[in-house]
């Protein structure tokens, strides 16, 4: 039996420390703040959970949805039957985007071609677009030389379609615009998502506060796996012998030996503590990844304005909007998610809340008498690495030059976006790397 370190409680680290116990190890996890989930969890305000931002899942996101079922709180979430969303504009009737029960790509060809947002030249032209995405190969270092947006207008795909479709669905899963996003990164996005399997974008959220899903959840999985959880520890310095030196919420130092550490820290912070050569690397490809922004307007009315689950926004600032409501709260709380959203990073909470109120009335007929009970803003301003061209190349594995440390988190080369998917994939394959199951576990399997 080793002695495991994981430093950091998000998803890539939950998923670490669990695979490690199960593995047989003994696991030590350390978090700096009081609450597991990291930028997937939630926090009090009013005597209400919030999260700290909007997330969504698909039905494609096997390892998230395995880690739901770990943690014993797939009850707690949604997951659609059929992909099916709504697309608001002003003055306009919604339109919508649903699939059908044809094999993919024809699921979703009868939506498209019905979908006035895009003239129908441009609809036409959507599924010549997709065949030839069918054929990006998102390992191939030249799709990470180009942009979507640049690789779009080669496949002739006009403005109104980028906007219509592509950025519909790419924005928030890839937090930048097709203009700037890496070609194979959404090359992953859209051939798994809506060129794979039919229903792979099916699309599941939390009932709940993120925070009872990933924090108390995994409270109680970790506890029941033997994981010893130590949270308002503050990783400094991780020696090359992986002695793991600790700063609690008394200011008192602590140092755990460890025979194995798994940093599921974000990049800037590993590369503040990580060992060398390990950290001067970190620190090139920390710098190098960037971060794109995600800020979220909480608008709680006095009365429903909002007939769906969620909404997208076109022909408005209003990118995405979702009902958040609980039982036995009065009127409706929905959030608008903006993604991508350096634009409204520092403006002023009023000025948001003001913006976004007339947006949502000129989206919502319902919301126009409504009255505002309560609004506020979160901001995550390093909410995901930035996925420009290029990125692929500042991903590390997850492996290390020093013996016994492995990395984790989204930004980590998981294949995937940063997401939550990708974040759980990767804590699974640190842990593999560094704690591997043990002789009497190998036998056993």
């Amino acid at each position: 039996m080793s002695r495991v370190a994981v430093l950091g409680g998000g998803l890539a680290g939950l998923r670490a420390a669990l695979c490690a116990a199960d593995a047989g190890h003994a696991v030590t996890l350390l978090e700096r703040r009081p609450r597991l989930g990291g930028l997937a969890g939630s926090f009090e305000r009013a005597g209400r959970g919030v999260d700290a931002g909007q997330h969504v899942f698909l039905r494609c996101c096997t390892a998230y949805r395995n880690l739901l079922d770990r943690l014993g709180v797939t009850e707690q979430t949604v997951l659609q039957d059929r992909l099916d969303v709504t697309v608001l504009r002003p003055g306009r009737a919604p339109a919508r985007l649903r699939r059908t029960g044809a094999p993919a790509p024809l699921h979703l060809a009868g939506s498209l071609l019905r979908y006035d947002p895009v003239p129908l030249r441009a609809r036409l032209a959507l599924g010549r677009a997709a065949l030839a995405l069918r054929g990006v190969d998102p390992a191939d270092p030249a799709g990470d030389r180009e942009t979507f947006g640049a690789w779009l207008r080669r496949h002739g795909q006009s403005p109104a379609a980028v906007r219509g479709v592509w950025d519909l669905i790419g924005l928030p899963t890839l937090n930048l615009p097709a203009d700037e996003a890496s070609l194979a990164l959404a090359a992953v996005v859209f051939r798994l998502g809506l060129l794979g399997d039919a229903d792979a974008a099916d699309i599941g959220w939390a009932r709940v506060p993120l925070g009872e899903l990933h924090h108390d959840g995994a409270r109680r999985a970790l506890a029941a796996a033997g994981v010893v959880v130590e949270t308002g520890a503050r990783v400094t310095a991780v020696a090359p012998d992986l002695r793991v030196t600790t700063t609690g919420r008394d200011g008192r130092r602590a140092t755990l030996a460890a025979d194995a550490v798994v940093c599921a820290l974000p990049p800037e912070a590993a590369a503040t503590v990580l060992p060398e050569p390990v950290a001067s690397r970190l620190a090139l490809d920390a710098a190098a990844l960037g971060a794109s922004p995600i800020v979220d307007v909480h608008l709680h009315y006095d009365r429903p304005v909002l007939d769906v689950p969620f909404a997208a926004g076109l022909e408005s600032p209003v990118q995405w909007v979702f009902d958040r409501t609980r039982p036995g709260d009065a009127g409706q709380y929905v959030v608008v998610s903006l993604s991508a959203a350096d634009a409204y990073l520092r403006r002023p909470t009023a000025d948001l809340v003001a913006t976004f109120t007339a947006e949502l009335a000129s989206l919502l007929p319902r919301a126009r008498p409504a009255q505002l009970l309560d609004a506020f803003v979160t901001r995550e301003p390093r909410a995901t690495f930035r996925p420009v061209p290029g990125t692929a190349a500042h991903r590390p594995a997850a492996t290390t030059s020093v013996p016994g440390l492995a990395l984790a988190g989204a930004w980590t080369d998981t294949g995937w976006p940063a997401t939550m998917e990708g974040a759980v994939r990767s804590g699974e394959t640190a842990a593999a790397v560094v704690a591997p199951p043990g002789p009497a576990d190998r036998v056993a399997a």
